[in-house]
Order: structure tokens, then C-alpha cells, then sequence
């Protein structure tokens, strides 16, 4: 019998790890573009869920943002048909009229779309195909923006959206590995135009910041940003613990948060606390930024009389003698 190939044994171990903790019941979608990290991330599920007694399901979104991608939208649900995919669902959203740029957009179409589609299907989870060089690219570009430890943490290997679970197997595997996953596997992966834009950061860095990093500290670096990932977003579990005590704590009698016990919390949980809260009474999650939470916490910190702090979404919050507390609509 001819080895297996290391690429292909690689992301199959990935899949069958990730499968594993799964609770049984409805299929597990994969979320295909046709790119190579998701098709060989597919093709992986074909193999594997099988033989763990689970149905593999394939969801593409075709976004419509590029000549001919309702074709590949076909031609990829078409493989899935005939590699054995049940349910295989092409989704086609509208991403122009969505806040934030394109890539956010289409970011946040084709989430609202595939977690639909799992709630349709009664989808157990559904997987993407990022790698670990997303993941390198992620820190960096949360450290070139000053996004602290939330953003460094990167993407979490799972998490929930909608009710859905979403799963990221292919974190410990590289974008070598899945293109010579598909070349040895006979598959014709689509080089999305996008991914070598230079309009969009992400594609700077890829194609520019990354390559400069390994050529001057060695291939090791992507490990190491992918390592402080996982370091951070341990750390964090820790803090976030913390801050959902904390909040609970601060909770004030006549509504909103108590001052005092803002006060005397630690400025990394009493952060998480404002952000928490923030998000509680409405203030949208993507546009509050590091300078809404400071504003917060000057009204804790630095109080002098000043008036209340608008949040993104249309909330504002001041302070009432020994409280913070929304200000009342109309």
C-alpha cells in the first residue's frame, strides 16, 4: 500500500481532532470557496466524517463580487455532489449596503449566510478552512492597529455565531501543506483575485510583510505568531473570566454600574468590564473601539464633570453621583 502523503494525513488528523469533541446529530458543513485551504479542508471532512459515523455537508457563498463566481459557486457544489456531500447548499448574498469595507462585508454576509444554512440543516458545527498562516496574519495585522490582546489572541480555533458552532481545524496546518494536499489529491483549487489585491491590507501582507519577516528571522516566525496566539487567547480566558465576576459585582441597585467597584478593579478587567457592559446596551461590537472604553473609564478614573461618552450605535452613557448609567432615549 502506498504511504499516505504527509499533507493529506496532516489535515485529516486536523479534521478527526476536531470532529472528535462534537456532539452527534446533524451533518458537519464545511464552508467551501474552492480555494485550496477549503478544499482540501472538504475533502479531508469527506474522508474522515464518515468514519467517524457523521454526514459531511458543503456550503459555498457565492458573493457576487467577481465575473463568473456563480460558475465556480456551481462547479464547487457540483464536486461536492459527487464526492458525497449531503446537504450541498449554494448560498448567493448581497454584501454592497453592509457597514464597513468590502472585506468586513463580505466577511459578515457569508457568516450570516453559512450560520443559516447549519440552522437550516441542523448542522452539528461548520468548518473553515483558515490556516495557520491566517493566523500569522491576523496578529500582525492586530498589532499594526493597536488592537491589544483581544486582537493578538487571533481567531479562536472554535466559537459560537448564531447559535452555530464554528470550528477552525486547520490552525496547526500551513497553506504549503494544503496546496500540496489538493495537487496530490488531484483537485483544481481557485486562486481568488482578491487574496493578491494590494488594495486590501490583509493581501499586503501576505504577498509583502510576511515573506520580508521569514526571509529575515527564518520560517519559524510563523509558528511563533501563531504560538502567541494561542498564549494570549489563554490569557484572556483568564481575564474575561474575571471581568464576568467583576460585572456582575458592579452591578448598581438603581441600574447601571457602581463606581466605586469600577474603581477598585484592576485597569485589565475593569476594561473588559466597560467593554462588556458596552456591548450589553447596544453599542455595536465591530466600531467600539479602545477610545470609547478609555472615555468610559476617564468617567471612573478621572472624573471631573464631564458629560456623557457616546458609543457607537446611537448609546450614551454618564455619570450620576456614584454610577454610570445610560442615558434614556428620546
Amino acid at each position: 500500500m502506498a504511504a499516505l502523503a504527509p499533507p493529506v494525513a496532516a489535515i485529516r488528523v486536523a479534521v478527526r481532532r476536531a470532529l472528535a469533541g462534537l456532539p452527534s446529530g446533524g451533518p458537519v458543513l464545511v464552508a467551501c470557496s474552492g480555494g485550496a485551504d477549503s478544499l482540501a479542508l472538504a475533502a479531508a471532512t469527506a474522508f474522515v466524517a464518515p468514519r467517524l459515523g457523521r454526514t459531511p455537508g458543503l456550503v459555498t457563498v457565492d458573493h457576487g463580487l467577481q465575473t463568473g463566481s456563480a460558475q465556480r459557486a456551481e462547479a464547487v457544489a457540483g464536486w461536492a455532489r459527487d464526492a458525497g456531500f449531503t446537504p450541498v447548499v449554494v448560498s448567493r448574498v448581497e454584501v454592497s449596503g453592509r457597514a464597513g469595507g468590502p472585506e468586513a462585508a463580505a466577511r459578515e454576509a457569508r457568516y450570516q449566510a453559512v450560520t443559516e444554512v447549519a440552522r437550516q440543516h441542523g448542522a452539528v458545527a461548520v468548518l473553515t478552512g483558515h490556516t495557520r498562516d491566517d493566523q500569522a496574519e491576523t496578529v500582525l495585522l492586530a498589532l499594526a492597529r493597536g488592537s491589544g490582546p483581544r486582537g493578538l489572541a487571533g481567531m479562536p480555533v472554535g466559537r459560537t455565531v448564531a447559535g452555530v458552532t464554528l470550528l477552525r481545524p486547520l490552525l496547526t496546518v500551513d497553506r504549503d501543506q494544503t496546496r500540496a494536499a489538493c495537487a496530490v489529491l488531484g483537485l483544481s483549487a481557485w486562486e481568488d483575485p482578491h487574496n493578491t489585491d494590494p488594495s486590501y491590507a490583509r493581501s499586503r501582507v501576505r504577498a509583502d510583510v510576511l515573506p520580508a519577516l521569514v526571509g529575515a528571522l527564518g520560517p519559524g516566525v510563523l509558528d511563533n505568531l501563531a504560538r502567541t496566539a494561542r498564549l494570549v487567547a489563554a490569557d484572556n480566558a483568564v481575564l474575561d473570566g474575571l471581568a464576568e465576576t467583576a460585572l456582575a459585582a458592579a452591578r448598581h441597585p438603581g441600574g447601571g454600574l457602581s463606581v466605586p467597584e469600577l474603581f477598585g478593579l484592576a485597569p485589565a478587567v475593569r476594561g473588559r468590564v466597560l467593554h462588556s457592559w458596552a456591548r450589553e446596551l447596544g453599542a455595536r461590537p465591530g466600531a467600539l473601539s479602545f477610545g470609547h472604553v478609555a472615555a468610559l473609564d476617564a468617567l471612573v478614573t478621572g472624573w471631573h464633570g464631564q458629560g456623557p461618552v457616546d458609543l457607537p450605535g446611537g448609546v450614551r452613557v454618564l455619570r450620576r453621583d456614584d454610577r454610570l448609567a445610560p442615558v434614556p432615549s428620546g
